[in-house]
């Protein structure tokens, strides 16, 4: 339907992909997938209607599942086990020929071909660091980067030819220590690099070389409410017990507008993004879904949608300034943690 937007939601505790449709800023539940045991992310190729979803379970790995996008339904098409453990993370490069994974508990990231049907590989390319929690590769395919919330560093990698992954110089850059970095986007130019992290609160920013690919660390800012009394977490520590700071994900609605989403108090706030890249604290807070692990902006940045992991429904808002207005929401399942837009 021209206008409305296909919304896809993870739910690992049931095991489950929601479909939505967006329609006139409402959401309507077309159905649920199964098939995804533990499914915490996935990356759709939307130009071959495909899904990659990270699994868990008896035979972790990664599904590739097809999808109709008129009616949301999904069928599995073939599965990559991966016995060092599941992905966290999953992002496609090189025209959707290519996947990265970063693998939290495994320690371990990943680079693996993906043929014409949509079949993913054995890997090409490895890299090994703690507690790896996302990867993103540059636009042109050429350079990749895998953050490790374990050892407070962002690995910077070129992608070779043959999908092999091989260090830049210096091989990573760092991050305030026990900042625990988490996820990461670039800006539209890709002169920038910015991590939320989880321990801190902060949203680090990294001046990146266009053509050799290498960051250099350019300050930071904080990303949650500071009138909440938070404190500083630390690896193994328990957010809600003690109070903690518990950052998750980030993403652009807009080259002045980066969204973070913090979990203890369940907020979203807006960081300011200046011209030069610089970043300045939100001004304000919304209040969303319980433990929002995973939210995601419409590609024409109108739409926010965000789930919560200690929630069974998901929250629509279009986005107004730094302001959102929420418009409705819809039930998904349990432990939902990861949204995708997908255009109808």
């Amino acid at each position: 339907m021209p206008g409305s937007w296909l919304v896809l939601v993870a739910n690992s505790g049931d095991g489950t992909i929601s479909s939505f449709r967006l329609l006139d800023g409402q959401l309507h539940r077309l159905g649920v997938n199964g098939g995804v045991p533990g499914c915490s992310t996935f990356v759709v190729d939307a130009g071959r209607d495909l899904i990659y979803a990270s699994v868990k379970g008896d035979d972790p790995g990664i599904t590739t599942l097809a999808l109709d996008r008129a009616s949301g339904r999904m069928h599995p098409q073939s599965h990559l086990s991966l016995p060092d453990g599941a992905m966290n993370y999953l992002s496609l490069t090189r025209g959707a020929t290519a996947l990265l994974g970063a693998s939290y508990g495994g320690g371990y990231g990943i680079i693996a071909p993906v043929d014409s049907d949509g079949v993913v590989g054995e890997a090409t390319g490895r890299v090994d660091y703690p507690n790896l929690h996302s990867v993103r590769a540059s636009g042109d395919g050429r350079f990749a980067y895998f953050v490790s919330l374990g050892a407070d560093l962002i690995a910077q990698c070129a992608i070779g030819d043959d999908l092999t992954l091989q260090p830049l110089g210096p091989a990573t850059v760092a991050a305030p220590e026990g900042s625990g970095p988490r996820h990461l986007v670039l800006n539209a130019p890709e002169d920038h690099l910015y991590v939320l992290t989880e321990f801190s609160g902060e949203v680090l920013r990294y001046r990146r070389d266009r053509y050799y690919g290498t960051l250099t660390p350019a300050g930071s800012t904080t990303a949650y409410d500071l009138e909440k009394g938070l404190g500083h977490s630390r690896f193994g520590a328990d957010p809600l017990e003690h109070h903690y700071i518990w950052g998750a994900d980030l993403h652009f609605s807009g080259p002045g507008q980066l969204w973070c989403s913090e979990r203890t108090e369940s907020t979203l706030g807006a960081v300011r993004v200046a011209p030069d890249g610089s970043v300045q604290p939100p001004e304000s807070f919304v209040v969303t879904e319980t433990q929002p692990r995973g939210f995601a902006v419409s590609p024409d940045g109108r739409y926010l949608i965000c789930a919560g992991e200690r929630s069974t429904s998901v929250s629509l808002y279009a986005i107004q300034g730094d302001q959102l207005q929420l418009l409705s929401r819809a039930e998904t399942g349990s432990k939902a943690n990861w949204v995708w837009f997908v255009r109808r």
